[in-house]
């Protein structure tokens, strides 16, 4: 039986009420949390009721990632280098035009670039670490000699996390939460890394085929404590360590949405959280948009609502729809440019 998990009701505002506590250490807060537990229904809480170790995960700063304050949300662009991606497969699988790409998302106002040479689409094949390596080396290196801005490899494979590593890459983002090579969490902890643990059920080969829960909040939370934890056996510490919940891979529409609605509960995991939903499935399906490269608006809107409970970072396609978006929320969330001319 797990333990019961305390979702935080977050809100926002300069004016918070006696006994407010902060979200993550941010300009978000909170006086209530909902208990929630497998064997109880859930109940509604003040804050100060939720256990002491559970209220410092909740409400502790999180540390700078890969050299990066967390004080403001972070903008992750995506760069598929494959040729098979779901919504941009082959657009930047040439240096030239990766390089393009990838300048253009740091002069909208990228945080970091995100690059991976392996499609984890749904139904997509695991390929040779030697291919990934081609795909992904050459882009992390040109584009280390042209800025200072942090890069992760996305890639479940330690030859390829090494390779790109000594290539200039500063994180390094694992789908499969590490549990695919065995060689991949002792090589960041050696190379003193952050790290994305990501949560799926399943293959990607195989992932969506009948993704079933128990209790899917639970279930993810429960599977991310339990990775996280062992991550921290190998020597990576936990402020080094960014937690994603797995949107689309293995969760059917049901579960993405239980999962959004609930995404605060993630921050009694103690790390920063990351949410990656651009462009995917079920924002086309509700926002009934079959193009992918169509979905920034459905994209924008689920990514401003994970913000609103306290997620520190958005991976995403469409970079500078989305920080003119973030901005915008900013201004209305925490003021400050009341006193600008329009």
């Amino acid at each position: 039986m797990s333990a019961a998990r305390f979702r935080p009701l977050v809100q926002f505002g300069t004016t918070r009420p006696d006994g407010a506590l902060s979200v993550a250490g941010g300009p978000l807060w909170f006086t209530q949390v909902e208990r929630l537990a497998r064997d109880e229904a859930p109940r509604i809480l003040p804050a100060t009721q939720t256990p002491a170790p559970v209220r410092k995960a909740l409400t502790a700063p999180r540390s700078p990632i890969a050299g990066l304050e967390l004080d403001t949300p972070r903008i992750m662009g995506i760069l598929n280098v494959t040729p098979d991606s779901f919504s941009d497969g082959g657009r930047h699988a040439d240096l030239q035009s990766a390089q393009a790409a990838a300048q253009a998302m740091l002069k909208a106002g990228a945080d970091l670039i995100d690059i991976g040479g392996e499609s984890t689409r749904p139904g997509s094949t695991t390929i040779a670490g030697a291919e990934e390596i081609t795909r992904t080396v050459p882009v992390i290196a040109a584009l280390q000699a042209e800025t200072r801005v942090p890069i992760s490899i996305d890639t479940r494979k330690a030859a390829v996390a090494q390779a790109a590593l000594d290539a200039g890459a500063a994180l390094v983002n694992d789908v499969s939460a590490f549990t695919h090579d065995d060689k991949l969490a002792p090589l960041c902890a050696a190379r003193g890394v952050p790290v994305c643990v990501m949560h799926s059920q399943g293959d990607p080969a195989t992932m969506q085929d009948d993704p079933r829960y128990d209790d899917v909040l639970l279930d993810v939370y429960d599977a991310l404590e339990e990775r996280i934890s062992a991550l921290e056996a190998v020597g990576i510490a936990r402020s080094n360590i960014i937690a994603d919940p797995g949107i689309g891979f293995g969760k059917t529409l049901a579960h993405n949405l239980t999962l959004l609605r609930n995404i605060a509960v993630f921050h009694g995991l103690g790390c920063a959280l990351l949410l990656g939903v651009s462009r995917k499935g079920f924002i086309g399906h509700v926002g009934q948009e079959p193009r992918a490269d169509a979905r920034a608006p459905g994209s924008i809107a689920v990514g401003l609502a994970a913000l609103a409970q306290g997620v520190q970072f958005l991976r995403v396609h469409d970079v500078a729809e989305t920080v003119q978006a973030v901005r915008l929320w900013q201004a209305v969330h925490e003021g400050g440019y009341e006193d600008l001319d329009a």
